[in-house]
């Protein structure tokens, strides 16, 4: 890892097709079933545009003081393995970073999901890693987020 940019990554084995996983993550009105931060603000503003799902879509959201205030972007999408999307956070800092969905297809018909986040090691944040780290701050949220879309992809 560069010491000027920053990468959380997290994986787990999902007993279902890549097309179905990839069809929960290519949509981004489908995070709402599986999106570790869908509960802080049971008030969160949402708003969509650009295409339903995959390449130029687009979720916007506001809410509290927890959730925040942001946009994303998927920027990349070549079905059923790989979903780029780019975050921008406004507050409560601003930040940007890439969301990177990997989805590779097991000989026992699983898939392994992995799912990380690069972005730059701004001023703050590493001023922040003097005390904490990306990692740890978003690690969990990652393994509870693939859990949930783990239950979700399963279900379908």
């Amino acid at each position: 890892m560069a010491e000027n940019s920053y990468t959380v990554t997290r994986s787990t084995t999902v007993a279902a097709a890549p097309e179905q996983v990839y069809a929960e993550v290519e949509e981004l009105r489908r995070w709402q079933g599986w999106s570790p931060w869908e509960d802080v603000d049971p008030n969160l503003q949402r708003s969509y545009s650009g295409p339903d799902r995959g390449l130029g879509s687009a979720y916007a959201w506001k809410g509290n003081r927890k959730a925040g205030e942001g946009h994303m972007r998927v920027i990349a999408a070549g079905a059923p393995r790989h979903v780029e999307v780019a975050v921008d956070f406004l507050k409560p800092f601003k930040s940007s970073s890439v969301s990177t969905f990997t989805i590779e297809p097991q000989e026992d018909g699983t898939s392994e999901v992995t799912w990380s986040m690069t972005g730059p090691r701004t001023f703050g944040l590493k001023v922040m890693s003097l005390v904490t780290s990306m990692d740890k701050l978003v690690g969990k949220d990652f393994e509870k987020g693939l859990a949930r879309l783990k239950t979700v992809a399963e279900r379908a």
